[in-house]
């Protein structure tokens, strides 16, 4: 009961502060990282969405920047081409379902393939389509394309940074409520199981591939409202969010995080952002400091940031 307690009073703590974070970061005259915790929250929501594939179900890809990027590019070439159909409730779903349909397109193709060869078609499809879009020269080709002004939402004024902060966390907060039950869920426990022997699923009369193609599609369908949310924060999109170091700079937050963890994503993102900031203040090389830090998590913390505040609360 002492933990149950312990853990509810960490997560109301953290709700909390999420919730007045806008007010305080004015009081203290940092209004700055109002727009640094928005994004935070979305590269979280990001992070979350390919825990749901290299956690729970096991399939490694490199190519999840191509649902990000898709899902940003969405939302800017409406705002170019039918800038009446760029209000928050058309432009975010619209996003939402090209991801997703994108993501089944390429998950059909990508699971007759496994191990290494699953990883290299993801990253082979996220490279074409980085391509694709640096050749469109009608949308900016290699230098992107600047928005003209935020998505609009009925009542909100998200060119305000606290407002847009405000609806970024409650969909990060929806998001990953509806990731915990689907993980909690059969669907979840299958996938998991699939993870862990595939041949014995099948054997148990599981059709597996559908099972991990619905798990990339809502990955892709996620990943895409974070690509809508970044690129409503930065009114530009551009093709190197498509780039395979996009990809690579999610899973290393989902490592740091902690693999199938329900706030892996967010503590990988918080983590892996936060000593970016603080480090390029000290050097322009921060990189190597950041490989330092995972591989003292791959050594001394497989479980990752939030398996170690789950140990100790055990």
């Amino acid at each position: 009961m002492t933990v149950f307690r312990r853990r509810h009073a960490w997560l109301g703590a953290l709700v909390a502060l999420a919730l007045v974070f806008p007010q305080l970061a004015a009081w203290l005259g940092q209004d700055f990282y109002v727009a640094f915790a928005s994004r935070v929250l979305i590269w979280a929501l990001l992070a979350s969405s390919l825990n749901l594939l290299v956690g729970v179900g096991g399939m490694v890809s490199l190519g999840h920047a191509a649902f990000y990027g898709v899902g940003a590019y969405v939302v800017g070439i409406v705002a170019t081409e039918a800038p009446q159909l760029s209000a928050a409730l058309i432009a975010w779903p619209a996003a939402v379902a090209v991801s997703g349909l994108l993501a089944l397109a390429i998950g059909a193709i990508s699971l007759r393939t496994r191990g290494v060869y699953f990883i290299m078609i993801t990253l082979a499809f996220a490279q074409m389509l980085f391509y694709v879009f640096v050749s469109l020269k009608a949308y900016g080709g290699d230098d992107g394309m600047a928005i003209a002004r935020r998505s609009a939402l009925p009542g909100l004024n998200l060119a305000d940074e606290a407002t847009f902060y405000y609806v970024v966390l409650a969909l990060f907060a929806l998001c990953l409520y509806a990731l915990a039950r689907l993980t909690a869920s059969r669907f979840g426990r299958v996938l998991a199981g699939i993870k862990d022997n595939e041949a014995r699923m099948e054997s148990l009369g599981y059709a597996t591939f559908r099972f991990k193609l619905v798990a990339i599609v809502i990955s892709g369908a996620v990943a895409g409202l974070a690509g809508a949310l970044m690129a409503n924060l930065n009114t530009y999109v551009s093709p190197n969010m498509l780039y395979w170091d996009q990809s690579g700079t999610v899973l290393v937050m989902v490592i740091l995080g902690g693999l199938g963890s329900l706030w892996g994503g967010l503590a990988g993102a918080g983590a892996y952002l936060l000593f970016e900031e603080l480090a390029t203040a000290v050097t322009p090389h921060w990189q190597i400091g950041l490989g330092a830090l995972l591989l003292g998590v791959v050594f001394f913390a497989p479980a990752g940031i939030a398996g170690l505040f789950a140990r100790r609360r055990r």
